[in-house]
Order: structure tokens, then C-alpha cells, then sequence
């Protein structure tokens, strides 16, 4: 009962805190719900008749703090009648609560997912999002909420997993650096508009009327009236509140369906949403938002050379964060006072308690004559055998990296080579994120399990697994905090030239100036191995250059149900090779930087990069809808103004303190390709670049209509599309061009 009552006392607290800083709905804070558990339903088997317990039990205590909100628990299909059950997946349109009396809550609607090292990038697309969202209301849904709507950071080691990476992006629609992904972010921002316009007609009644269109089409109808008179058309506009979604499930056909007396063209995979239910003022599969392509540009910083004045770097310099470095390696030797010496493998957080990745085991082994004959007779090598470890193993002997094995609870097999006499035998287990989620998961600990022992001696196997080990937790450097300003010197740091390079178990020190203007920024740690780092002793995380494998890429189809297998890119190459430092972390010169490096990298490649979107596209056609804004037109909300009346528009815009300084690419016509991949097409016209240019250059945003009488007609009866490439630049680089 301890650690119930211990999760009671946490629980308390939070909501105590919450209601001390006015916080809640009811005294006009915006908390207007409250979770307890998390997928809890998952794993409530594995603990038999108590987990259901525990559940009930977490439920009366919840309840019982009177925090005045409700209470919710995601994915627990027995939660009690007093809680609010909610669906978490990628699809949520079927879900239904344990009791008619609940609303239909999705409180996480993954848009993305975890990344791994050595692992591809998952993305997932924003027609197949929107169109799980639009379903999800279309069929009956209350409230849905998106995980994540703003990327993160995992700074320092608080990445999960284990093997997540340190950067939490999760191919969300606002960006780890605050910067919005295009399309993802616009194209998401015009369906809760298109869902906005429909809210009159959502909350006068409580369920829709299902329509049949086809054999995988049907519509949802909300209508205040519906029941009574039949759908009849004269009850539209301010007559009669109603809203239809009209949805094609079929992955591969584009459909057109009768509703209501007119006919609508649904592509396939999608959702069309009429607030009135006559005008479509939304379709997920048609994407009207713009791309934002968003690289990591180099910067010119300059350089803090101790015995020289600092000076600019040039282009051909690749905009290095430094050329001076200082190193001092990190010992592979007991250095501590505070080490543990006992008989057999302790676990490896029992005696860590996650204050560091890293924990050694020392022991010595003597190696006689016969031994090392016998090898040579017999041409064998001795092993070192572990039954498993996770995640990280180091194998030394008299200091020297032997060997390395990656893996979670992985079986290990190492070679070795002795020398005659007394050998130190040292082993290096690494953490890299604690197990995050699971029944046990506290159980599932780290380091070393099993069997540990020596092969291959000439008088039988050595038995390791009760011998007696020294034990020392993590680094000399982290223990005596070489990464901080106060105490970096007491590491006794030695000029570092690239004929030192690389080196393994090394920490690298360096001073750096922050580039000028508002753009976040990161570290580009490609040309490093492993190991973690520190601006200004803050840590930024661990990095690790591992690369993803070649094959499981291909091209991304929005079509048919997701997972996080699907639409992957990045293969062959690094997971993750920038580092995101935050601003507020950094002051405008000498900013220290120190890096612990396990493997071998090369720290005169490090630079920093500025991130920010240097390049919009669009692709909108006649097909298209018009701007949503256009929807809230008075004209429209009466029913005076139809779709025929307005014109679909293309829309680019910059981020914030940045213009469009050149149109790239500019057709009007049928286009072909991509984004930065445009090309014209047998259909063009010839005015395309000029009126997009006079529209749109020297300002943050602009519209174009994408109309005939815009750009005229330069081929009769075929539907026409808009593709345009911009560049976006600081707007101060403008001026200071101009100068």
C-alpha cells in the first residue's frame, strides 16, 4: 500500500497547486479536465485481480481530491461510471465509451511517433490525419486532441524508450525549434476552420442520420430538423442549421456520389465537409497549404581563437563552430573514492540510481603460461559470454576498447586477448533512456543479467557471475562537472591538433559566439560518434550518429490506414545529427561547449546551423476550394453566395521577420512535380512568373487568385493548377543588400 499512498501524495499535490493558482474552468482558469492513468488498460491483466483494484481505487482517489473538472483515463474500456473512458490511437472514429452517458473523447491523435536510433524518420501524412479528424466528428466525436501538436526536445537524458532520440520533433505541425511545418500546420488549421463553421449544427442535436452513398461512401448528416422534415433543401442557411459529411473510404477510386440533389466528387481516402450541406467547403485529400521546406543553413560565425584576434570565417571554412579545441581523455581506471565492492552483478540502476548512463565493473583476471600455449595449439581465442545486457556494453582489457554489442537483453559473445599475468577486465554498461512504458517496467532494469563467464581456457570455463567486482558510477568529468564555467578548468585540458583525432573516451572543450538575429539554432554533430554535450553547462542531450539501415523507405501513398511503419525517410543515413540549443541558453560570446565522445568523431567539423523556412511553395488548382476565411462572408452564412462565386487562391507566407525575396518557379497551366522539382508542363502561361512576382515579392505573405481572368486562359477546357517555388529572407538582409 506504500507506493499507493505515495502516488495519493503526488496526486494531491498537483491538484492542490492547480487550484492554489486558480488554474481551473470553474474559477476561470482553462483546466477543464483532469487524466488519471494512462493506458493503464493495456497492461491491467498482467497484475491479475489486482490491477482491476487499483484501477477502481485510482479512480475513488481522484474523484475524491474535488478538483471540480472531470476526470478522464485513456484507454481503459472498464474505467468506472464516475470517468470519462477516451480513445488513444491514430483512428478514433469507431470508438465508442463503456457507457451511453459518456461523451466520445480521443484524447491522443498521433500524428507522428517515436524515433529510434539507428532508425528511419516516421512521418505521417496530413491528408490521412485530416481525414482520421474529419471522421472522427463525422461520426459522432466530442473532443479530439492532438499528441503532439508542438514538438519537444529531450534535453539532457530524459529521453525514454530506451533508444529514443534526443529530438521529440514527432513530425508534429509546430516544429522542436517553435517553427510551423508545412503543409501539416495550415492544411490541419483549414479543417478546424471547415469543423468550426459546422458547430451549430453539431450541438443541436446529439446524433447524426447516416446516408448510404455507395458501397464504402456514406454521409453523416446534422440537422436540427432532419427528422422531422426529411432534409428538405429549403430548410439551409438561416432557415435550418445543418451540416453533412460526406466520406469515401475506398483507398483507390475517386467516387462521385448524389446528396441532396447534387452531385460531389469525392477523392479517395477523404472527407468533404459542407456546413451548410450543400457547399463543400473542405476536402482532407485536397491540400491547398503551403510546403515549407525548412534545411539547416550554415552560419558564419566567428571563430575564438585564444592566441589571435577573432576573426569572420569564410565560405570555404564551412562555417565551423570553432578551429581552436582542447581535450583531456577520460580515464578507464578507478578514480573515485566512492566505489562499491561486492561478490557477483549488481544491477545496473540499483546502484546508479540513474544519476548517469554511464557504470563500470572491474575485476582482474590472471592469465598463466598454460593458458596462453594452449591457445596457440589449439588456435582458439578466449570469450567473454554474457547471457544478456542492454543497451550499451564496452568491453576493456588493461584499458584498451576491446569490444562494443548494442542491443536490448541481447545475448553477448566477445573475443578477447590476454596477456600473461594479471589482466584488468573492465566492462562499461550504458543506459540510453530507461524502458517508458509497460506492465513491470520497473522490473526491467538495466546492465547485466544472467550468466557472466570466460571461455575457451585450457581447464574449463571461468565462472565471472560470482566473482568479486569494484563498481564506479559514471564519468570523472560529469563527477567533477567539467562542463560548467565554474569548474571546466579543473579537467587540465591540452591543445588539441587533428593528428589527435579521433580518439575514443574523450571530452573536447571549446568556446563559440551566438549567430546574430532570432533564428533557432542547433549543433551539427555528423562528423561525431556517441556521447553527450553541454553550452554553458546546460546539457543538451546525448548524440549519437548511428544510421538508419537502407532498405524501408518508399514513396509515401496518404491513401489507406496508417502505422508507424509507413512513409518513413532518412534511410541510410544518421537518425539525428542536429542538436537543438535554445536561445535563452546562450549569451553572445564565449559560449562553452564541452562534448564527451565515446566512439571517435572529429570536433573541428562541428558547426552551428540556423534553422528557418527558406523555401514556400504551392500547388493550388481551379479544383480547389476557396480560403475558408471566404466562408465566413455574411453573403455565404445567409445563403446568398455559393462556391461559384468565389475563386480558389493560393497563399504563401514566410515566417515571422522574413519576406519572399524572388519567385523561383511560377506556372499557371498543368505544372508538373514537387516542391524545389517544378516544372512546367505542355500548358503554360506566359504571365505566370510576372503576376506572382508583382503579388508576392518584398512581403511576408501573399494571395493569388488562381483564375483564368488572372492569368488568362493558355489552354481551353483542361483544368488549370498554380505551382509556385519562393525564397524566403530575413527581411534585414533585404535592407542591408539594398545599402
Amino acid at each position: 500500500m506504500e507506493l499507493w499512498e505515495e502516488m495519493q501524495r503526488f496526486v494531491k499535490k498537483i491538484v492542490d497547486l492547480m487550484r492554489e493558482e486558480m488554474l481551473f474552468s470553474w474559477q476561470g482558469g482553462p483546466v477543464i479536465m483532469l487524466q488519471i492513468e494512462n493506458e493503464y488498460g493495456n497492461i491491467e491483466h498482467s497484475f491479475g485481480p489486482g490491477g482491476k483494484e487499483y484501477m477502481k481505487w485510482a479512480a475513488r482517489m481522484a474523484l475524491g481530491l474535488d478538483a471540480g473538472v472531470p476526470w478522464v483515463m485513456c484507454r481503459q474500456t472498464d474505467a468506472p461510471a464516475s470517468i470519462i473512458d477516451t480513445c488513444n490511437a491514430y483512428y478514433c472514429d469507431g470508438y465508442k465509451p463503456n457507457s451511453n452517458d459518456k461523451p466520445i473523447f480521443w484524447t491522443e491523435d498521433w500524428d507522428g511517433w517515436f524515433t529510434t536510433w539507428g532508425g528511419s524518420l516516421p512521418h505521417r501524412p496530413v491528408e490521412d490525419l485530416a481525414f482520421a479528424v474529419a471522421r472522427f466528428f463525422q461520426r459522432g466525436g466530442s473532443f479530439q486532441n492532438y499528441y503532439m501538436y508542438f514538438g519537444g526536445t529531450n534535453f539532457a537524458r530524459t529521453a525514454g524508450g530506451p533508444f529514443y532520440i534526443t529530438s521529440y520533433d514527432y513530425d508534429a505541425p509546430i516544429d522542436e525549434y517553435g517553427l510551423v511545418s508545412e503543409p501539416k500546420w495550415g492544411h490541419l488549421k483549414d479543417l478546424h476552420a471547415a469543423i468550426k463553421l459546422c458547430e451549430p449544427a453539431l450541438v443541436a442535436v446529439d446524433s447524426a442520420q447516416y446516408i448510404k452513398l455507395g458501397p464504402k461512401q456514406e454521409a453523416h448528416v446534422y440537422h436540427a430538423n432532419a427528422y422531422a422534415e426529411g432534409l428538405n433543401l429549403t430548410h439551409h442557411g438561416t432557415q435550418s442549421r445543418c451540416s453533412a459529411f460526406l466520406a469515401n473510404i475506398d483507398e483507390h477510386r475517386e467516387v462521385n456520389v448524389r446528396f441532396l440533389g447534387q452531385s460531389y466528387t469525392l477523392p479517395p481516402w477523404s472527407v468533404s465537409i459542407l456546413p451548410d450541406c450543400m457547399n463543400v467547403v473542405f476536402n482532407t485529400a485536397k491540400v491547398a497549404a503551403q510546403t515549407s521546406i525548412k534545411p539547416m543553413v550554415l552560419t558564419l560565425p566567428y571563430v575564438l581563437d585564444n592566441s589571435a584576434p577573432k576573426k569572420l570565417m569564410a565560405h570555404n571554412e564551412s562555417s565551423l563552430i570553432s578551429s581552436s579545441w582542447v581535450t583531456v581523455k577520460e580515464p578507464i581506471s578507478l578514480w573515485s573514492k566512492n566505489n562499491i565492492t561486492a561478490e557477483g552483478i549488481l544491477e545496473h540502476l540499483n546502484v546508479t540510481k540513474d544519476e548517469s548512463d554511464y557504470l563500470w565493473y572491474f575485476t582482474r583476471i590472471y592469465i598463466s603460461n598454460d593458458d596462453i600455449a594452449f591457445w596457440e595449439e589449439k588456435e582458439v581465442h578466449p570469450a567473454l559470454t554474457i547471457d544478456g545486457m542492454r543497451d550499451v556494453l564496452r568491453v576493456f582489457i588493461n584499458g584498451q576498447l576491446t569490444g562494443s554489442m548494442i542491443g536490448r537483453w541481447v545475448k553477448v559473445v566477445q573475443p578477447l586477448q590476454f596477456q600473461k599475468g594479471y589482466n584488468e577486465l573492465v566492462l562499461l554498461s550504458q543506459t540510453v533512456g530507461l524502458q517508458n512504458y509497460g506492465a513491470f517496467l520497473e522490473k526491467d532494469g538495466a546492465g547485466l543479467r544472467g550468466q557472466i563467464k570466460l571461455t575457451g581456457f585450457k581447464n574449463g570455463d571461468i565462472d565471472l557471475s560470482h566473482r568479486v567486482w569494484t563498481y564506479q558510477v559514471g564519468l570523472q568529468g560529469e563527477y567533477q562537472k567539467i562542463y560548467t564555467a565554474e569548474n571546466n578548468e579543473k579537467a587540465g585540458w591540452t591543445v588539441l591538433t587533428r593528428d589527435d583525432i579521433p580518439s575514443t573516451f574523450t571530452w573536447y572543450k571549446t568556446y563559440f559566439d551566438t549567430p546574430a538575429g532570432t533564428d533557432p539554432l542547433a549543433l551539427d554533430f555528423g562528423s561525431m560518434g556517441k556521447g553527450q554535450a553541454w553550452v554553458n553547462g546546460h546539457h543538451i542531450g546525448r548524440y549519437w550518429t548511428l544510421a538508419a539501415p537502407k532498405e524501408g523507405c518508399q514513396v509515401c501513398d496518404y491513401r489507406g490506414a496508417y502505422d508507424s511503419e509507413k512513409c518513413r525517410t532518412n534511410c541510410g543515413k544518421p537518425t539525428q545529427i542536429w542538436y537543438h540549443v535554445p536561445r535563452a541558453w546562450l549569451q553572445t560570446s564565449n559560449n562553452l561547449l564541452v562534448i564527451f565522445e565515446e566512439t571517435g568523431g572529429n570536433p573541428f567539423e562541428v558547426s552551428v546551423k540556423l534553422r528557418s523556412a527558406g523555401v514556400v511553395c504551392a500547388q493550388v488548382s481551379e479544383t480547389h476550394y476557396p480560403p475558408l476565411q471566404r466562408w465566413n462572408h455574411t453573403g455565404f452564412k445567409d445563403g446568398n453566395v455559393s462556391v461559384k462565386d468565389m475563386t480558389p487562391e493560393m497563399q504563401l507566407h514566410c515566417q515571422d521577420g522574413y519576406i519572399i525575396s524572388s519567385v523561383e518557379f511560377a506556372s499557371y497551366g498543368t505544372p508538373q512535380g514537387s516542391c524545389q522539382k517544378f516544372s512546367k508542363g505542355n500548358c503554360h502561361s506566359s504571365d505566370s512568373l510576372s503576376v506572382v512576382s508583382k503579388a508576392c515579392q518584398g512581403k511576408n505573405a501573399c494571395n493569388v487568385a488562381v483564375s483564368n481572368s488572372v492569368f488568362g486562359d493558355p489552354c481551353r477546357g483542361t483544368v488549370k493548377t498554380l505551382a509556385v517555388e519562393a525564397k524566403c529572407v530575413l527581411s534585414s538582409d533585404i535592407g542591408l543588400a539594398q545599402n
